[in-house]
């Protein structure tokens, strides 16, 4: 390639059967790129779904209605309208259910009598883990209850016999399926509005809809497939073999040794003591890695490659002898650049006490990554992911999962799947609707990113980086570097595995995790590192009380968490929190440090005892943490740092709310953070505050401010935020006070606002002021009964070419609650968040009476804008005159027909389009110059 390439994708719903499949050969050369990008003005949207009609009542008493689907249609996902419904299900009691074997018991008869008894799933989370099992049958019991007898097999895993290999795959303890707390998928719980139940042997779908759904016209997507992208270079997924598979042939006096108490692969090694003792290992590939161990009593191996053919190499020997502290599964030698094909290692003791082996890694194919491929403005819905149906949820955490037959590490697919990428890039899309994971930079992936998109609505992480299973990896070209996920907005992971995160990162260097806006999770928001202790020297596992010395090294390090908003989280799920840490830092040799600063982390839900706002958890080290805020902590420990394995961490230069911390670490140099109260925030740490989150390019347009923005002033000391309350707030949170006197205030640029509360009992009267305005407005918020998102004062008319700030002041009742703010807010044409595509020019002190004085002009057809926004309604404000002509409006992707500018004489600030009454949600506003006309201009937009 001499140049970059630019595919545009016109605007509609591409639905895939499989995936789109990007190889090697769809690689951007010469250092140039390869852009998949959207038609200007228009929304390519990539789906999974199977769009559902021909829906007819089938039980009038119930309100349950019927459509047909294609015959062994497979999925555990429905939208309606853009909305997730519910499996058939229902919450129960712990306390009502008896784990007998491998029963749950309960006293209530009526679940004997359920139908499609083997597709029944009983659901629990536990600490931080989320277990799914399908059931085996349901039986009466002698006593009239009910034997919800699991699964065995899906019991065994989730239950009996945990999977456990430890460090650096997980974690000494073990939450079981003990108990239950959901039970879904069954046609007899199809109660209430908003669940379906898919019967795929009969090829139907039942659904109940909500109020206002009409099933004649409204877009039911049901997802059929599980990935809708798939960028995938060689080689795949790399996994080391035992010491004893069958490829491997052992000659001389070898001797083998299991149970050993040192973190060998699979609990065992080989080993000789004799020099000229060999082990030859025959594979297919490109190259091999063997995994031994590090240790003062090993000798040097001799390394030759296909001996006795033209193609013998000796390469040169290694000595793995350099540590003091026994260190397993290094990768101490590394054969590559092979020609595919057959091929035979020999590795030879010579000198030393031992030679070991404990693995294989086969490098199949030769490391060849996609490379230069970039995808922008495309739309990403509706996957499914059916494992779970037949074997069940195998939790390990944070959607890391233990494969129902190997045990091998997995994770939950991703809807868009990148294995070993170069220079990936994923700019301004959006991800929704998903029964997976979003987006996962897999298999040593490098270079690449996820910028400016917005992730919402999946069940499983929003982005996941990086593996759990090469920890011992030397090859760079083999590693996850590099990588980039920033200037995100990620809501709404983990709908159904709740021990989802909103970024997670496994062994990676080099990452930076910046500038994301992530909220709204059932467990932590940003999860960075893996292998808890196994970095962690025998001399600090034995202080954290471990019997054994599982002990290793791993490649993390050099990563960043930087400048990101994290708020919301941990509501559903323990020990957590929004930034939480795991595993070594060092780079594998001690030289790396990871940096985790200028986030501002808020509002953790779940006990305070378990959850933490700054949580650098076991092997956590090599940290330095600065200049981060932690708000509305709610008394938790800021900073989480609880046995001797965590090590080597720098804390310092913080502000919080709350002086309550932990440190039982090693070496940790701790300085107590600035403490802020009544919200009284010093500079530096409002600029934290305010720096935090998408940079202003990225950051989505809205008029709808929900309480927890960062923004938002609060005074006094009795403000708290409650989330999670199940009444009915936006983003099922607000923020109340509790002591008259206290108040909040919120700058904003528009021409009105409306002030989101509650009115209940508890409540009483606010005063509310525009710009210093006194005495202000007296309301009163009481009402016999709770009443929740109500618009308690409005105002409107405003200036929008200044700044306004409107403030409220408790004066009686129990409470004053906040649930957040209606803005009609006013967006200049220069705003960086406005996408202008084309020639386009721009013009200020005009003196024509524009907003700001200044405008954006184009004379091209076809020249166009779009403005991204999030909440009700839109207005596009231009001039009109005789130099001006006809422009084209889309709104969502759907033509708005053609507006018409051209009038006489010139009007300065007139509304061009106009949409109210929008779904709250994410929309796209495109306004394109016409063939009329010399000029196109765009003076402002008001957002609402």
């Amino acid at each position: 390639m001499t140049s970059d390439i630019t595919v545009y994708l016109r605007g509609g719903t591409y639905r895939v059967t499989s995936p789109l499949y990007f190889s090697p050969q769809d690689s951007g050369t010469g250092g140039h790129t390869v852009h998949w990008t959207a038609y200007p003005g228009e929304v390519p949207l990539v789906s999974g779904g199977t769009r559902v009609t021909d829906f007819s009542l089938f039980d009038s008493a119930k309100n349950e209605y019927r459509a047909p689907v294609p015959a062994g249609t497979q999925s555990r996902q429905l939208f309606v309208n853009g909305t997730r419904a519910q499996r058939a299900g229902t919450a129960v009691k712990r306390a009502d259910f008896a784990l007998s074997g491998s029963s749950f018991i309960t006293s209530d008869g009526s679940y004997s009598s359920l139908t499609h008894q083997s597709q029944i799933e009983v659901v629990a989370d536990n600490q931080w883990k989320s277990m799914r099992c399908p059931l085996e049958s349901i039986t009466a019991t002698s006593s009239g209850g009910s034997s919800l007898n699991v699964d065995p097999a899906c019991f065994d895993n989730n239950n009996t016999h945990v999977p456990n290999p430890g460090f650096p795959l997980n974690g000494a303890s073990l939450p079981k399926l003990d108990h239950v707390d959901w039970i879904e998928n069954a046609p007899g719980l199809l109660t209430k509005p908003g669940q379906f139940y898919l019967d795929s042997s009969a090829s139907y779908l039942y659904y109940t809809p909500r109020t206002g759904e009409n099933l004649a016209t409204a877009d039911v997507e049901l997802p059929a497939v599980q990935q809708l992208l798939d960028v995938s270079g060689t080689p795949g997924h790399l996994a080391p073999v035992n010491d004893t598979d069958s490829h491997a042939t052992y000659t001389g006096s070898w001797q083998t040794s299991s149970a050993r108490p040192y973190g060998d692969l699979n609990g065992d090694v080989h080993y000789a003591q004799t020099d000229g003792d060999t082990v030859s290992y025959a594979f297919t590939g490109t190259g091999v890695q063997v995994l031994s161990e590090n240790h003062s009593d090993e000798g040097t191996i001799d390394v030759t490659v296909d001996p006795g053919t033209a193609q013998q190499q000796t390469l040169p020997s290694v000595t793995p002898n350099s540590a003091s502290e026994r260190l397993a599964q290094q990768a101490v030698v590394s054969v590559g650049g092979l020609s595919k094909g057959p091929h035979t290692v020999v590795l030879t003791k010579h000198g030393g006490t031992y030679m070991l082996i404990d693995g294989f890694t086969v490098i199949p194919d030769a490391v060849l990554p996609v490379r230069n491929i970039s995808f922008e403005g495309i739309n990403f819905s509706y996957s499914t992911w059916t494992q779970p149906t037949t074997s069940g949820y195998i939790d390990n955490q944070a959607g890391m999962l233990w494969d129902p037959t190997t045990h091998s590490p997995v994770k939950i697919p991703a809807a868009v799947q990148v294995h070993r990428g170069n220079g990936i890039s994923f700019t301004r899309d959006s991800f929704a609707h998903l029964g997976g994971t979003a987006v996962d930079l897999a298999d040593g992936t490098q270079n690449s990113d996820v910028t400016g998109s917005i992730v919402t609505d999946t069940s499983g992480d929003a982005v996941s980086l990086g593996e759990v299973d090469d920890y011992y990896q030397t090859r760079t070209d083999l590693m996850t570097t590099g990588d980039t996920v920033t200037d995100n907005t990620i809501r709404y992971v983990g709908q159904d595995y709740h021990d989802a995160v909103g970024i997670w990162a496994g062994y990676t260097r080099s990452a930076s995790i910046s500038h994301n806006d992530v909220g709204y999770t059932p467990y932590s928001g940003v999860s960075l590192g893996w292998g808890w202790g196994w970095a962690s020297s025998c001399a600090l596992q034995a202080k954290q009380g471990l019997s054994i010395c599982l002990h290793g090294s791993t490649y993390a390090g050099g990563n960043q968490i930087t400048g990101n908003f994290v708020h919301n989280v941990m509501r559903t799920m323990f020990d957590g929190g929004p930034i939480y840490t795991l595993g070594g830092q060092d780079g594998g040799n001690g030289q790396m440090t990871s940096t985790l600063s200028g986030n501002y982390v808020a509002e953790c839900d779940g006990d305070s005892n378990q959850s933490h706002m700054l949580y650098l958890d076991e092997g956590s080290s090599y940290w330095d943490t600065h200049d981060n805020v932690v708000g509305f902590s709610g008394g938790r420990r800021w900073v989480f740092m609880w046995t001797p394995t965590i090590h080597d961490n720098n804390i310092r230069s913080n502000y919080s709310d709350s002086l309550n911390y932990l440190n039982y670490g090693t070496n940790i140099t701790y300085n107590a953070p600035t403490l802020v109260s009544d919200g009284a925030w010093p500079a530096a740490a409002q600029q934290i505050i305010n720096g935090a989150g998408p940079s202003a390019q990225y950051r989505p347009l809205t008029g709808r401010i929900d309480d927890d923005e960062p923004t938002i002033a609060y005074s006094g000391s009795s403000w708290f935020a409650s989330g999670n309350r199940g009444v009915g707030d936006y983003n099922d949170g607000i923020h109340a006070a509790a002591a008259n006197g206290d108040s909040v205030s919120y700058t904003f640029t528009g021409t009105g606002i409306g002030v989101i509360g509650e009115r209940n009992s508890d409540q009483g009267t606010v005063e509310i002021r525009i710009d210093s305005q006194s005495p202000g407005v007296t309301v009163d918020t009481s009402a016999s009964s709770r009443q929740v998102q109500q618009t308690i004062w409005s105002t409107s008319g405003l200036d929008p070419t200044v700044s306004h700030t409107i403030q409220i002041i408790k004066r009686s009742g129990g409470f004053a609650t906040l649930d957040g703010f209606n803005v009609t807010r006013t967006v200049n044409d220069d705003n960086a968040a406005l996408q202008y595509h084309g020639s386009w020019s721009t013009l200020s002190n005009r003196g024509f009476g524009d907003y700001r004085d200044d405008v954006h002009y184009s004379t091209t057809t076809g020249d166009s804008v779009t403005v991204s926004f999030y909440g009700t309604g839109v207005a596009a404000l231009t001039e009109t005159n005789t130099d001006e002509g006809t422009v084209n409006v889309s709104l969502d992707g759907t033509s708005q027909g053609t507006r018409d500018a051209n009038t006489t004489p010139r009007h300065a600030q007139q509304t061009l389009y106009q949409a109210n009454g929008l779904p709250l949600g994410n929309h796209t506003l495109t306004l394109t110059k016409g063939n009329t006309g010399t000029f196109m201009v765009i003076d402002r937009f008001d957002i609402s």
